[in-house]
């Protein structure tokens, strides 16, 4: 019997999969261990690679066993290790260090070897394993190399495997994706013209981490500005690169490390499913493909009630856990949640003479639940340029790199004093690290009654003003600060002017 080590993700971890070959008199081709149907058309593709190739998949009785047999395994990408685990159990093969290498690859017809998902967990796996290296396809190697210590063997042709093995030569191969580069984000602050209010708004958003919703007219540039945060965001740490990049390897949209903060905009038309993600097999959606980074969800009173609820939870645990009937995942889904929206159903702001009443507006901008509006820290109004400040030449901007700078600078401050961004102390923290006096506490207790403040929002209103202290190097909370803060909870003043 022949043993060769595969893997299977759970979520986003790998687990250890045992490939059994058993090879007795017979004529009959067996496959246990909980395949899916992917995997039991493995010995079709097999056969035929094996043929065209010059070997053979001899007329024996042959016994695949995956085990642990309780977990399901699901894919093509175990075309390879049942493969080699044939070859080495019927003698056309002879490598005694197999033991030391996992494999994982799906095979076509004339025995190229394809690209598979979750590679980087595998790689991530077989090194918790102590193993050698890992035997994967050509196009998977990129992610696979960022782990440090492991040999990746990347073979594009079963042919190419083979004369390694027969010539006991494996050259682990060499990739660009061992150096993490920081790429100059094409989107620049530089390019955005006047909207000084909002720009500074955002660098406060991106120093704390906060939460955000951008209420204008259509052309106001919502949508300029929300692609240009992640260019003002801090590159990811190794630990984030890695979390990121296992992500985007499992539902296999992986080119190689993902090195800067992804930035995911889905359409008004995405079902909860698709954004939270799940399915019969679970997989990660839009909020855990946004960790590390910005989900931008513009229009956001055009996307439907349920998919607008499911924001809740993952917004407050930065984490989403899904359970079917065969299995439970947990994805993490740390991101900034950016909002858009017009603030009526128009697009422009209410008029006299509008045909929309001040009925339909509240009732559109009340789309927005009290629960969720909770859970966003700053609110801002964005004003459409007028035309003369976009033709006339005006001053400079500050670029991105400058701002970003200061991002910086802001959030080393925090981990320095409380290893987190602001935005995700909890209660106990808010208390050490975010205490008014008492002109502040009774100053926010009279604007909490006009406002109708909840416990939920007067803790954001705190957060923005910790962040916005940090940024003047101030180590308490000031009124100037908590008067900012305030500055940025535009919602609720437009609903005031309507009732």
């Amino acid at each position: 019997m022949e043993k060769i080590i595969a893997c299977a993700v759970d979520g986003i971890q790998g687990i250890k999969v045992e490939v059994q070959v058993h090879v007795e008199r017979g004529a009959k081709f067996y496959m246990v261990g909980l395949p899916d149907n992917a995997v039991k058309e493995s010995h079709y593709r097999i056969s035929a690679a094996l043929k065209n190739n010059g070997l053979s998949l001899p007329v024996r009785h042959i016994i695949i066993n995956l085990a642990p047999a309780d977990i399901r395994k699901e894919g093509s990408a175990y075309d390879l290790p049942i493969a080699i685990g044939i070859l080495l159990a019927t003698s056309q093969l002879n490598f005694t260090s197999i033991d030391q290498y996992l494999v994982m690859g799906e095979l076509s017809l004339d025995g190229s070897i394809k690209a598979i998902k979750g590679v980087l967990p595998m790689a991530i796996k077989a090194k918790e394993m102590g193993l050698k290296g890992v035997i994967i396809p050509k196009e998977n190697q990129d992610e696979a190399q960022f782990i440090s210590d492991l040999d990746v063997i990347a073979v594009s042709h079963l042919s190419e495997l083979i004369s390694m093995i027969n010539g006991n030569q494996f050259q682990p191969s060499i990739s660009s994706a061992l150096v993490i580069e920081n790429k100059k984000n094409k989107s620049d602050f530089s390019d955005v013209v006047g909207q000084h209010f909002v720009k500074r708004a955002l660098e406060i958003v991106a120093s704390g981490e906060h939460n955000t919703l951008m209420i204008g007219p259509p052309g106001s540039g919502k949508s300029m500005l929300a692609k240009r945060i992640p260019s003002i965001l801090p590159s990811l740490t190794q630990k984030e690169v890695i979390e990121t990049t296992r992500i985007y390897s499992i539902i296999g949209k992986n080119n190689g490390v993902i090195s800067a903060p992804p930035f995911r905009s889905p359409h008004h038309t995405i079902s909860d499913v698709a954004l939270v993600g799940g399915g019969s097999h679970p997989m990660p959606g839009e909020m855990s493909l946004a960790h590390n980074g910005v989900l931008f969800l513009d229009e956001f009173p055009e996307f439907k009630r349920s998919v607008v609820e499911v924001l809740r939870q993952p917004l407050e645990n930065r984490e989403i856990t899904i359970s079917r009937a065969l299995k439970s995942c947990t994805y993490p889904a740390k991101f900034m949640l950016v909002l858009a929206m017009n603030p009526s159903p128009a697009g422009n702001y209410y008029e006299e003479n509008s045909m929309y009443s001040k009925q339909k507006v509240f009732k559109y901008l009340e789309k927005l639940s009290k629960p969720l509006l909770d859970r966003i820290d700053v609110q801002i109004e964005v004003d459409p340029v007028p035309i003369k400040d976009l033709t006339v030449p005006g001053e400079m901007n500050e670029t991105s790199e400058l701002i970003k700078k200061r991002v910086v600078q802001t959030r080393n401050v925090q981990y320095e004093r409380q290893g987190k961004t602001n935005a995700l102390l909890n209660s106990t923290e808010l208390k050490k690290y975010c205490e008014l006096n008492h002109e502040g506490k009774q100053f926010l207790i009279k604007i909490g009654k006009q406002i109708n403040l909840t416990a939920r929002g007067y803790v954001r209103i705190l957060k923005v003003s910790r962040t916005i202290a940090d940024m003047e190097g101030s180590n308490s909370i000031h009124m100037n600060h908590i008067l900012e803060s305030l500055q940025y909870r535009s919602l609720e003043r437009i609903k005031s002017f309507l009732v």
